[in-house]
This record gives structure tokens, sequence and C-alpha cells, in this order.
């Protein structure tokens, strides 16, 4: 497990050189917030941190229910009892393994691991503007339909789980990277997943923490690359279908 701390957050990544898994811990005055869980042998190390850090974990937030994103969900709800499970309210299906499709959404299917029977369920449904803490919920569907990314206005940090990646370069989620194509392949909707990246942009974050890759400082040029390549590779698709 690798450390990386940017001021009140704390990114902790797992397979760091093979298959980068991001999750986070947010420190506030008190109190400790989890962004997302890793895989089931994250959960050793997450508590690692959390007691280490001599504050309480009152909160558990999930940016989407991917089982990279989930794993020692049920093991750290087992540790730390008090602490809250949050998730999207649209991708609060996804967690239970609902993967129907609401009548207004695209028809496409739902890609990635989702989890089975799982036991945990969520203490709040999430929707765009609740507020956990000093974090912001922003809806960013696209790699799921009900993906959400926390952003902390007072810091400008955001953090978006899968809604990018800057592993083996940034890309906005469905655009594949030769290095790294995971995240791509676990894509729900591409031109969502672009709409997503936009309203990142208009925050004007200073810091982009994403689910698998390296924390990015004052991101906006990068975030402006990653949307023009999107958007042409889109657009020539679509061309190429008629």
């Amino acid at each position: 497990m690798r450390i990386r701390r940017e001021a009140n957050l704390i990114q902790l990544t797992f397979m760091p050189h093979l298959f980068p898994i991001n999750c986070y811990v947010f420190e506030e005055m008190d109190t400790l917030t989890l962004i997302d869980t890793g895989m089931q042998s994250s959960y050793k190390g997450i508590v690692k941190v959390i007691e280490e850090l001599g504050k309480p974990l009152t909160t558990i937030i999930l940016t989407h229910p991917h089982v990279d994103h989930i794993g020692a969900l049920e093991e750290l709800k087992n540790k730390f009892q008090d602490a809250t499970v949050s998730v999207s309210a649209r991708d609060n299906r996804l967690l239970l393994g609902d993967q129907s499709l609401d009548p207004n959404e695209p028809q496409s299917p739902i890609k990635g691991g989702v989890p089975k029977n799982m036991k945990i369920r969520p203490d709040r449904l999430l929707h765009e503007g609740d507020k956990i803490g000093s974090l912001e919920v922003i809806a960013t569907p696209g790699h799921t339909p009900g993906s959400i990314s926390f952003f902390d206005r007072k810091t400008k940090t955001i953090i978006a789980g899968d809604a990018l990646q800057t592993r083996g370069g940034i890309a906005v989620s469905g655009q594949l990277r030769v290095l790294f194509p995971f995240p791509a392949m676990a894509t729900w909707n591409k031109e969502m997943a672009l709409e997503s990246v936009k309203k990142i942009h208009e925050l004007s974050p200073n810091l982009l923490a994403v689910g698998h890759g390296d924390l990015l400082r004052n991101p906006i040029p990068h975030l402006q690359k990653a949307m023009s390549e999107a958007e042409g590779k889109l657009k020539k698709n679509k061309v190429n279908e008629r």
C-alpha cells in the first residue's frame, strides 16, 4: 500500500505498480470520511491508516459500486459499526445487484463487476448537492448511471472516482488508454461521461483525485486535453456509424 497526503486528503493506493486502486480518507477537524473501500484485500491497510489518525470514522461514501471500489465495505462496516454508509440513490440499485435501466437512460448494458448478495444496506442515499461534512455531492454519471464525485469547495479538491483516470495518461471515462484499459472497458456511457467531466472542469478544481492513478495538481489544462480528445473520438465514431 502506498500513502500520499495532500492537505486533508489522504490517498491510499493498493497494488500501485500492477493495478492501482485508490481509496481516500478525508480528514475533518474531529472526524474521518472514507471514500471507496478498494478490494477485499484492502481492509487491513485502510484500518491501519484510520487507527493511526486517531479520529473516529463516521462516514463511508461510495463513488460507484464496482467491485474494486466496494470490496472491503462489509468488513469495514462490521469494524466501524457507527460509520454510516452512503451511495447515490441511482447506484444503490447496482450495489444491490440490480443492473436494470430506467426508460429515460441510454439502453446500453451496464459494464464492470457489480456485487452479488451484498448484505450491507446503505444508511443514506445521496443526490446532487447533498453535503457530507465539507464534501458536496456532484452527480457525474457515465462510468455507471449513478456515479458521483465529491467536491471540497474550500480547497477545491475533487474526488472523482472513475469519472476520469490518470493511470496510463489522463482520460475521460470510456476513452481507452492502452497502458491501463480497464476503466474504459467498464464504462457504461461515453457521452454522459464526457458531460460529467465538463461539469468537473467548470468547478475549476485545484486537485483531482481519481480511482486509478496519481493525484493531479492544477488539473485544468489536463482536463481540457482529455475533453478535447474524447469529443474528437466521439465525433469520429458518429461519422463512421453513418
